[in-house]
């Protein structure tokens, strides 16, 4: 009883103080510019008892993508990637995990012989089907709810290069950024709820968002290879490196994360460039240095998505941004490994009750819920969209 005790006691603790970081210290705040409104912005804290202990020995490995399904389950994809010594002490956890809302897991799926090569990305669309695409792999899939595969672009192992082969490992092939039946690293897939269109963002390999319809034919695509002075310019429809994520909003537009570009750019469906969200560190650390600014992108619940977050791979933390504005309202978290920190944001989920959910990759393989305590009207801190 005693440890428990103890173990309670620290937990709170660092409920406590990481509440006290959001809440008390926060963001520098100036004062709000004349004539804009304010924004009600969520506080958070920290759930330290969120998931419960995985059974039977289950371990993550670098976890691949979080996302929310319409009954706020939470799943996660591990890629069974264990440390040299959890292999001899754990196992690995399954590729998809489904958690209720308390943390338990009530189901779990996945062949890795069938599913893509380094998980990455996860969606549910209007009819409950589970999107995914594989960074170290050519394809993208569609599963139902418990995992029946439905539809997979693309075959497994090949990818959109002159000889088929990873165009991210050695010399040449280079990626050709052009396949209408495969891709180089996709990293997410978003589908239109108007009409089934699913969008990819394609990825490591390849820079370009391409666009197939419901029943996995190629319409289109958009995107090439870029740079900083062209991001720096205001230059739309280029990515300096990864194209890490793709979502479609309320709104109709799809935001894609140039990923090292620092910004989140803004398309309409026929990808004409409409403006981008470009993201700081809270703490001044320069652009377009280390593994990228945006990686991850979630909008709020509400209908006009008001707010979207932003994860931050080179400054381990998450933006809450003004969707409409681009302006940055608050930060959650710093680099770290302690309850509350963030290492890593891979990528990031909302529930319908608001709360964060973080997945984490290379050194952080934690997953961590961060539940809404209060709304509170917060001045406009800092104005993040580019030219």
């Amino acid at each position: 009883m005693a440890g428990i005790t103890q173990a309670r006691v620290i937990a709170a603790t660092a409920v406590l103080s990481f509440l006290i970081g959001i809440c008390g210290s926060g963001p520098i705040e100036v004062k709000a510019q004349s004539g804009k409104p304010t924004v009600d912005v969520p506080q958070m804290e920290l759930d330290p008892y969120w998931p419960k202990h995985l059974p039977n020995k289950w371990i993550f490995g670098q976890l691949g993508a979080v996302c929310v399904d319409a009954n706020d389950h939470i799943f996660v994809m591990s890629r069974g990637d264990l440390w040299a010594k959890e292999a001899f002490i754990a196992t690995a956890a399954p590729p998809v995990i489904e958690f209720d809302p308390e943390g338990d897991v009530v189901n779990s799926w996945g062949d890795r012989a069938t599913l893509p090569d380094e998980l990455h990305g996860c969606f549910f669309d209007e009819q409950g089907n589970f999107w995914t695409a594989g960074s170290g792999d050519g394809i993208v899939q569609e599963y139902t709810h418990d995992g029946k595969l439905l539809l997979q672009v693309g075959t497994k192992g090949k990818f959109d290069s002159v000889d088929g082969t990873d165009p991210r490992k050695g010399a040449p092939p280079k990626p050709l950024n052009s396949s209408h039946t495969s891709f180089a690293s996709p990293t997410d897939v978003a589908v239109d709820p108007t009409n089934g269109d699913f969008y990819v963002s394609d990825g490591y390999g390849n820079k370009r968002v391409a666009v197939f319809d419901k029943k996995g034919q190629f319409l289109r695509q958009w995107g090439r290879q870029g740079t900083t002075a062209e991001v720096d310019a205001g230059v739309g429809g280029i990515f300096v490196d990864i194209v890490h994520c793709v979502v479609i909003g309320n709104d109709g537009l799809v935001y894609v994360c140039d990923r090292n570009g620092d910004r989140v750019e803004i398309f309409d469906k026929m990808g004409n460039y409409k403006r981008s969200i470009k993201v700081s560190s809270s703490t001044g650390g320069p652009h377009y240095k280390g593994p990228g600014g945006t990686c991850w992108v979630s909008f709020s619940r509400d209908s006009a998505q008001k707010l979207m977050y932003i994860a931050d791979c080179s400054n381990d933390e998450i933006h809450i941004v003004e969707r409409a504005t681009g302006v940055t309202l608050a930060n959650i978290g710093h680099p770290g490994q302690a309850a509350g920190d963030i290492s890593s944001p891979h990528s990031i989920a909302i529930d319908s009750k608001g709360n964060l959910y973080v997945a984490g990759s290379l050194n952080d393989r934690r997953l961590q819920k961060f539940k809404v305590v209060s709304q509170t009207e917060h001045p406009q801190v800092r104005f993040a969209t580019d030219k």
